[in-house]
């Protein structure tokens, strides 16, 4: 049963445009950002909504990791393609742009694509995609990150989580909506499982010796450190098909650098060569299809959402009390929350607080 108390959308979103904005960070990018983070908590991933407003973004912008302000050159533009350079500007804002232009491209190619050099964090991949689905097509995004995912039979962290994401519109009230990290486990599922004083599960993270580790405040330590690493979707090893993780998340890796000719790996760990912090320099790619030059888009979505429906009907395992299809939770959860608005816990509501005193911004919360 959720204890925590709900605060109104609206004034969550306003609190948070505010306080982007007393970090530097101009209204119209503000206002992009906070819906960005936000939509993460409308579809229930708390992984990288509210949880992350600080801790990723404010707090890079107040160490010189991130810049306030997103200068986004364009450093290639084709009928069909776009290859821009965010400057380490807001990695939201400059993904924005580029699923802007790409969707218009698709409307008169049928394909378009699209990479981001130096840029940031770019919040929930599924958000790109989805802008692709409102505008009645296929939307597909990856991004690098720093590393912390070892390769099979290594213990070194090497890789990001690198989502692979798709967005794909259907005839229901809800779209096939695949987003996840290509890793068994993302950092901010552990960074939330740390604010809540919940262990890690057991498989999920190696350490250097080839142990597995399950405190989740001591896996952050360690990774952050390069003594231990996530382990790619799959597990361990590959009798459970840990390869096939570490295949995925190697194909993110190389689109999210080699399209625009960005750094890679543990170039992307945001620390010089004396451990201080430095920008993080992260590459994203996306690519929108457009079914109306396909079987046209009402049979597209006709048939998609006929593949969604008959894997919902088929037989269920013992026990099972119903079959999900990508997507279908995250709406619940909106369904859910719509009207009762954003669960935040104990540690969100101190730095609401703090942010609100340190910015000088008058909000009165549920909770107070």
């Amino acid at each position: 049963m959720e204890n925590r108390p709900y605060v109104d959308w609206k004034l969550v979103n306003d609190f948070m445009i505010d306080v982007f904005k007393a970090y530097g960070v101009p209204e119209a990018d503000a206002a992009i950002c906070a819906d960005v983070l936000l939509e993460s908590d409308r579809r229930g991933i708390e992984s990288h909504g509210c949880n992350r407003f600080k801790p990723i973004y404010l707090d890079r912008i107040k160490n010189g990791t991130l810049k306030p302000v997103t200068e986004i050159e364009i450093l290639k533009d084709t009928p069909a393609t776009v290859v821009m350079d965010a400057h380490d500007g807001m990695g939201m804002v400059a993904s924005h742009k580029m699923m802007e232009m790409l969707i218009e491209k698709a409307k008169v190619c049928g394909i378009a694509a699209g990479a981001i050099k130096n840029s940031t964090h770019y919040g929930i991949a599924g958000y790109w995609t989805t802008m692709a689905e409102k505008a009645g097509m296929i939307g597909i995004s990856g991004t690098n990150a720093r590393p912390s995912v070892a390769p099979t039979f290594g213990v070194e962290p090497m890789m990001g989580t690198n989502p692979l994401t798709w967005t794909i519109p259907t005839d229901e009230e809800f779209p096939f909506n695949f987003d996840c990290a290509t890793s068994t486990i993302q950092n901010g599922k552990i960074e939330y499982y740390e604010r809540i004083g919940h262990e890690t599960p057991a498989g999920l993270v190696v350490s250097e010796n080839g142990e597995t580790l399950t405190d989740s405040g001591e896996i952050l330590r360690q990774i952050r450190a390069g003594h231990a690493a996530l382990l790619p979707l799959g597990g361990l090893g590959e009798q459970t098909g840990g390869y096939k993780g570490y295949g995925f998340t190697t194909i993110v890796e190389i689109m999210s650098a080699a399209l625009c000719g960005g750094p890679f790996m543990q170039a992307l760990n945001g620390k010089d060569a004396d451990g201080k912090p430095e920008m993080y320099h992260l590459g994203h790619f996306f690519i929108v299809i457009n079914p109306e030059f396909f079987c046209g888009l009402d049979t597209f979505k006709k048939t998609s959402g006929d593949i969604c429906r008959a894997l919902r009907a088929s037989k269920k395992a013992p026990g099972a009390e119903r079959i999900y299809t990508a997507g279908e939770k995250e709406h619940e959860a909106w369904l859910d929350r719509k009207d009762k608005g954003v669960p935040v816990g104990d540690s969100i509501q101190k730095e609401f607080m703090q942010l609100r005193d340190e910015c000088g911004l008058d909000y009165k919360f549920p909770w107070e």
